[in-house]
C-alpha cells in the first residue's frame, strides 16, 4: 500500500531519481577502522583467554564469555567489511598494476576474518593484524604517503601502520 500510493506521488511530481556508485560516494577511504576492529578482536581473545586460566567460571565469567564473544565475532565482520568497501570501491585498475596481488591479500584478510570468528585463537588476530597493515601499508602507498609503524597506545599494544599526514 505505501509502495503503491509513494510511486502514485512520484509520477504525480516527478521526484528525480539518484544512485551512487559506490557505498561511499564521497571517497572517504581509511582502513583505520579495520585496523582497530583488528586490534579489538586480540583484545577480546586476550580476555577470553583470562576467562580461560580460571578453575570454574561463575555465572557473571559465563555472561561475560558470552558478550566477549559476540563482540569479538561482530569486529571480525567490521573488519572484513571495511577491508571489502575499500577494495571494491576504491581499488581500480591503476591500484591493482600497482599492487598485482591484491586479490590475494584481501581473500587471506576473509579467510583469516573467518577464522577470527570461528576460533579464539591469538595467533589468529595477530596473523589479521599483519594482513590488514599490509593492506594499510598499500593503501596509503597508492595515495602516495608514507607510512610509519608505531606500537598502539592501549591494549594489546601492537605494531600498527599509519599514515604520516603532518
Amino acid at each position: 500500500m505505501i509502495h503503491s500510493l509513494l510511486t502514485k506521488l512520484d509520477r504525480a511530481i516527478s521526484i528525480p531519481h539518484a544512485d551512487a556508485h559506490c557505498d561511499i560516494p564521497c571517497k572517504i577511504y581509511d582502513p583505520c577502522t579495520a585496523q582497530v576492529a583488528t586490534l579489538s578482536i586480540i583484545r577480546l581473545m586476550d580476555l577470553i583467554a583470562e576467562l580461560d586460566a580460571k578453575d570454574s567460571l561463575s555465572l557473571a565469567d559465563q555472561a561475560q564469555l558470552s558478550r566477549l564473544v559476540a563482540e569479538k565475532e561482530i569486529h571480525a565482520g567490521k573488519v572484513k567489511d571495511e577491508v571489502r568497501v575499500i577494495w571494491g570501491d576504491y581499488f581500480k585498475q591503476p591500484q591493482f598494476e600497482q599492487f598485482p596481488d591484491s586479490n590475494e591479500l584481501v581473500h587471506n584478510i576473509m579467510l583469516t576474518g573467518s577464522a577470527c570468528k570461528q576460533q579464539i585463537a591469538r595467533e589468529h588476530g595477530e596473523k589479521l593484524l599483519e594482513l590488514v597493515n599490509e593492506f594499510a601499508r598499500r593503501f596509503w602507498a597508492t595515495k602516495g604517503i608514507e607510512v610509519f609503524t608505531a606500537e598502539c597506545p592501549y591494549p594489546p599494544a601492537m605494531s600498527v601502520v599509519y599514515p604520516k599526514l603532518g
